[in-house]
C-alpha cells in the first residue's frame, strides 16, 4: 500500500482574487510505505505547499490526499489525528521550543496523544536516542543547547509521537557540516529501523542524493518527475532547466566525459564515483 497518495489535488492562496495562480494545480502522486523519499523544486515551485496538505493544515480546492489509503478529510472533525499520523517538522522548528526540559519538550505530543507514565517515559527516551540526544541532555533546558541539539529536540518531538510518516522541510538547514550529517543521518537509521516513511524537503542536492531513495522534483505547481534518485540527478538537463542543479560528484562526471573518461552520468554519490572510477584504472 502506498503511504502517500495525492489524486488530482489543486491548491489556490486567495482564489477569490482574480488571476490568482494555483499553488498546487493537478497534481497526483504516490509514495510507497518504508524509505526515504526527497522533494525538491525552486522557490514557489509548491513544495511546502505540498507538505502542509499531507498534514492536514491546508485543504485542497479539490482532489483527494490520501495517507494508508484513507482520505484525510473524509471526516474533517478527525482531522487532529491525521497530524498524529503525519509527522511535520517545519523548517528551524528549534524556534518553537518552550519547555523547562529537553523531556518535556520531547513528551509534549505524546501527553497530547493520551500517553502517560512509563509508556510516556518510554516514547521520550527513545526519540532521544533517534535524535541522538544523549540522557543527560534531558534534563537541561533546551534554550541551554546549542542549535544542532535544539534541532534534535524538535525532531524528538516529532518522533515521539510515533508517526507513520514523518515530513521535514529543510532538517538541516543552517548547519555545519558536521551537524548536517548527525541530523541526516539520524532520520535515516529512524527510518531503517522503525519503518517509518519519510519524506524530505531540501535545497541541497548532495543531502538529496546521499540519504534519498527516490525523488520527486517539483516545478510550476506539478510533478516534473518522480523516479530513483541515480535516474533524477542522471537528467541533470531538465534540472537545470527549472532552476535546479545536481550534485557536485555529478557535475564532475560529465566533465570527465568531455576528456574521454565516461563512468556514467548516474553517479551521484563520491562513494560510487570512486567505484566507477576504479573499474575505469
Amino acid at each position: 500500500m502506498n503511504a502517500i497518495e495525492l489524486k488530482n489535488v489543486t491548491f489556490t492562496y486567495s482564489k477569490h482574487i482574480p488571476g490568482a495562480v494555483p499553488a498546487l494545480n493537478d497534481v497526483s502522486i504516490e509514495v510507497e510505505s518504508g524509505g526515504i523519499t526527497g522533494l525538491i523544486g525552486h522557490t514557489g515551485s509548491g513544495k511546502s505547499t505540498l507538505v502542509q496538505m499531507l498534514n492536514g493544515l491546508l485543504k485542497p480546492d479539490s482532489g483527494t490526499v490520501l495517507l494508508d489509503g484513507i482520505d484525510i478529510w473524509a471526516e474533517p472533525k478527525k482531522i487532529r489525528e491525521v497530524r498524529f499520523k503525519a509527522g511535520l517538522v517545519m523548517q528551524y522548528p528549534e524556534y518553537q521550543l518552550f519547555a523547562e526540559t529537553v523531556a518535556e519538550d520531547i513528551a509534549f505530543g505524546p501527553k497530547n496523544m493520551g500517553l502517560d507514565g512509563d509508556e510516556l517515559d518510554k516514547r521520550v527516551r527513545e526519540a532521544a536516542r533517534f535524535s541522538g540526544l544523549t540522557e543527560d541532555l534531558l534534563e537541561k533546558s533546551p534554550f541551554d543547547l546549542s542549535g544542532g541539539q535544539k534541532r534534535r529536540v524538535a525532531l524528538a518531538g516529532v518522533i515521539a509521537m510515533n508517526p507513520k510518516i514523518l515530513i521535514l522541510d529543510e532538517p538541516a538547514a543552517g548547519l555545519d557540516p558536521a551537524g548536517r550529517r548527525d541530523i541526516l543521518g539520524g532520520i535515516k537509521r529512524f527510518s531503517r529501523e522503525s519503518g517509518t516513511t519519510v519524506l524530505i524537503v531540501s535545497h541541497s542536492m548532495e543531502d538529496m542524493a546521499m540519504y534519498c531513495d527516490d525523488v520527486i522534483v517539483m516545478a510550476n505547481a506539478k510533478i516534473l518527475m518522480h523516479r530513483p534518485t541515480a535516474e533524477v540527478f542522471s537528467r541533470a538537463e531538465e534540472l537545470t532547466a527549472v532552476g535546479l542543479d545536481v550534485p557536485l560528484i555529478t557535475r564532475t562526471a560529465a566533465a570527465l566525459r568531455q576528456y574521454g573518461v565516461d563512468i556514467g552520468l548516474d553517479v551521484y554519490t563520491v562513494d560510487y564515483a570512486a567505484e566507477k572510477i576504479l573499474e575505469q584504472l
